[in-house]
């Protein structure tokens, strides 16, 4: 007879010890992953997962690639914006950079969702860079 406790539905030995062997046995992208979905909710952000065409959303992650790509003979800054559960574009027409915006910043992002071939895209969102030391 085992005195393991569980946790719930899955089974799972439940508490420090098993977070523990969870963690020593993910990869470094689940990590980074879980722990960028974690700040999400706790900033009350929504999940990029759940953003629906049209919809107005806040959401945060970190950016994973910048690139300078012309939009119809217009500059257009665009940058990857991810957040453990999926990626979005950020783009922001008529500019070639923005202080700040650079890979592996932290950033939170507002404005109104568009799909354009099957990516969700925010155009000139507002936006807000997360502190360097918070991150």
């Amino acid at each position: 007879m085992s005195a393991v406790p569980s946790s719930g539905n899955d089974g799972k030995p439940a508490g420090r010890f098993r977070r523990m062997l969870d963690r020593l046995s993910s990869s470094q992208q689940e990590l980074e992953s879980a722990e960028l979905k974690e700040d999400a909710q706790a900033s009350g952000c929504t999940p990029i997962c759940d953003c629906g065409d049209r919809q107005i959303v806040k959401v945060t992650g970190t950016l994973r690639t910048v690139t300078l790509r012309p939009r119809a003979g217009v500059p257009a800054l665009e940058a990857e914006l991810f957040d453990g559960s999926a990626a979005l574009d950020v783009v922001w027409l008529g500019r070639r950079s923005i202080v700040g915006i650079e890979p592996g910043r932290k950033m939170i992002a507002s404005g109104r969702i568009s799909m354009s071939q099957g990516r969700r895209v925010l155009f000139n969102p507002k936006y807000e860079l997360r502190p360097l030391g918070q991150e």
